[in-house]
């Protein structure tokens, strides 16, 4: 079974109350958008940290990924609010 490594970040981070954890990976056809939709029907603190996903940002493999994308064969998704310069 592969494993996918969920890494969360700021706000998000602080919903869920952790920082990471190892989930199965879903389909190389599952976009980010639909498997965050997936964790947010666990209830609970994922149904808060990600009711609105277009609040959000991902990153597969440490690459910026639009929510739209297949998660594919990657090994680690991150999510995290928008990153802001100053």
């Amino acid at each position: 079974m592969a494993r996918l490594t969920l890494v969360y970040f700021a706000w998000v981070r602080e919903a869920i109350g952790r920082d990471e954890e190892q989930v199965e990976r879903p389909a190389e056809d599952v976009t980010i958008r639909d498997f965050i939709a997936t964790l947010a029907d666990q209830g609970g603190a994922y149904a808060d940290a990600f009711a609105r996903s277009d609040r959000l940002r991902a990153a597969l493999d440490q690459r910026f990924t639009p929510l739209d994308s297949p998660i594919g064969e990657a090994k680690e998704l991150a999510i995290f609010p928008p990153v802001t310069g100053g």
